[in-house]
């Protein structure tokens, strides 16, 4: 492992740059995992991190438009996110942050709702229990702690080293480089390492926390941190969809064992802003961005298909027009959403009635009656 936090070294990788599959002595397990993935499973993967670049294509240019408030790409980080989820069981609960539309797209959250929280029409977007996908959280760090409790709730409702594996259940937290310096993300590791949760912590080391470099923020590999906290953990290369798979796999079957948390560290790159509201040409140079556009984890992937005679024209341009599709429809739909009821703000404060959300409730409904009685007033006075 490099000494800086920022190198390469100690990867687990299964594919490289240029899409060949890679074969050591130290990669063999996770070898294995992805031994039966099939061609269908292949260009599944392939079209998660198509649309999910889509989508992050079409809602940038929505904020350029001024339809979004805000958007933060996931562009470049599509083989983590991808290839983690599409490890998940259908039971298992996943807490997002904010950039995780790769994860979304494998769980199935309609593209239109993602964008409900950036265009400022709702707190959230979709429903949590729907996909078991918590909402996105835009607070640094906050959510690891929601996620260990969760994972301490699966824990003891007995979801946990059942044996069954439409039973067993974890909970896999996502978070970037700069959460790992927030009390939050530290106290969450505690809590999970002494309670044993059936959890997994994914980080998507992007390398940049906004505008500092991971060599400001860490003098080892963050994934080094783990085992201090007596969780065990794992680099893996972020930009390898196979590699974040197996190595997802793996961790999750830990959880669902009883056998406790773990730490993955997924090596990626952050290609676009970390935000439509910063400029990163400021803070970074063209070299690396160069650098990491020849990592790219689409075209990594699609060269392996390429070689292994799983590459189809008609099928890609499916997916191409797919991809259209989506961009048509989001531009259409979002433009579409209305301001929602101001009563909305008051649903699911409580799961149930409670008498101040009531009260406030009640009030607010008085206060709009009469600014709309007020209005008619003034229209009928200038008559």
């Amino acid at each position: 492992m490099s000494g800086d936090g920022t190198g390469e070294a100690g990867l687990v990788q299964l594919l490289d740059p240029d899409g060949a599959r890679v074969a050591t002595t130290e990669n063999a397990a996770y070898r294995g995992r992805v031994a039966t993935l099939t061609g269908d499973d292949l260009r599944g993967l392939y079209r998660d991190m198509a649309l999910t670049r889509r989508f992050d294509d079409e809602a940038t240019a929505l904020q350029r438009q001024g339809e979004l408030a805000l958007f933060a790409q996931a562009t470049g980080q599509e083989a983590a996110q991808v290839g983690s989820a599409r490890a998940l069981a259908p039971q298992d609960y996943v807490f997002p942050s904010y950039r995780e539309h790769g994860v979304m797209q494998v769980r199935g959250v309609d593209p239109v709702d993602r964008l409900r929280l950036f265009r400022g029409q709702d707190h959230g977007g979709w429903d949590p229990a729907e996909h078991n996908v918590h909402l996105y959280t835009l607070v640094i760090g906050s959510h690891a702690l929601h996620a260990t409790g969760y994972a301490m709730g699966v824990q003891r409702d007995g979801l946990v080293g059942t044996g069954d594996a439409a039973l067993d259940t974890a909970v896999v937290v996502y978070f970037g480089d700069g959460a790992t310096a927030q009390g939050d993300v530290n106290e969450a590791l505690v809590f999970a390492a002494v309670n044993n949760t059936p959890q997994v912590f994914f980080l998507q080391n992007n390398q940049w926390a906004i505008s500092e470099p991971t060599t400001r923020q860490a003098r080892v590999p963050l994934a080094d941190r783990g085992p201090g906290f007596g969780i065990p953990s794992v680099r893996v290369d972020g930009n390898d969809v196979l590699a974040c798979y197996a190595v997802t796999l793996e961790a999750l079957e830990r959880a669902h064992s009883g056998g406790g948390p773990t730490l993955i560290e997924a090596f990626t790159y952050r290609m676009g802003a970390h935000t439509t509201s910063d400029d990163p040409t400021r803070y970074r140079s063209r070299e690396e961005e160069a650098y990491w556009r020849r990592r790219d984890p689409i075209d990594r992937l699609a060269a392996l298909l390429r070689a292994e005679g799983e590459w189809d024209e008609a099928w890609a341009a499916g997916v191409e027009a797919e991809a259209e599709a989506l961009g048509e429809r989001l531009r259409v739909e979002v433009r579409a959403l209305g301001a929602p009821p101001t009563s909305a703000m008051f649903e699911h404060v409580y799961a149930t009635a409670h008498a101040t959300v009531e009260h406030d409730r009640a009030w607010q409904a008085e206060y709009e009656q009469a600014m709309q009685d007020d209005d008619a007033t003034l229209t009928e006075a200038t008559r």
